[in-house]
């Protein structure tokens, strides 16, 4: 049976559970405020040393300042993950960013993602969130999920975000 519970400090070493692979058949790439496909047909390996390094320290950084980490087990093991990073973003300050989304290749396509965004949307919304954004990496698999869960392009694109991950879509839900 998967459970679905908030994570804890003591638990980043769980993160290395998650197999980050996939095929990845395409990715998009924004070109005058518009999607364009682009073909790629590459295997993307799980993560290397010092990417899981980077994402434990992000893990850390938003539990410790107040963001929300949110794991899928099936018994004990760590099978999906989000975070729901702790500062207001937006010219407005009325954003709250995904900072991190996951689910390990074996559980995908199940619904595990859909229920972790919902939640991590449900939070967003009672901290006073008008919207959630998300800079989401180029592929198809990653932008369909957020479309296909209410995301729409982003109108006003976050600076230190895109300086960050200049590939990344950025979206937006509206709560």
């Amino acid at each position: 049976m998967i459970t679905y519970q908030a994570m804890h400090q003591e638990q980043v070493g769980k993160l290395l559970e998650i197999d980050r692979s996939e095929y990845i058949d395409l990715v998009y790439e924004m070109r005058d405020g518009a999607l364009t496909e682009i073909p790629a047909g590459h295997e993307c390996p799980t993560w290397p040393e010092e990417a899981i390094a980077e994402i434990q320290a992000r893990f850390l950084y938003e539990i410790q300042h107040g963001g929300l980490a949110l794991g899928a087990f099936d018994g004990d093991r760590l099978i999906g993950f989000g975070v729901l990073a702790h500062r207001f973003r937006g010219r407005a300050l009325n954003r709250l960013q995904i900072d991190l989304m996951f689910v390990t290749r074996d559980y995908r396509r199940q619904g595990i993602g859909r229920r972790i965004f919902g939640r991590l949307r449900d939070e967003a919304k009672s901290r006073g969130a008008e919207y959630l954004y998300i800079s989401s990496t180029e592929t198809r698999s990653a932008v369909s999920f957020y479309k296909s869960n209410g995301s729409a392009l982003a109108a006003e694109v976050d600076d230190e975000l895109f300086a960050k991950e200049p590939h990344d879509i950025h979206m937006v839900v509206k709560l």
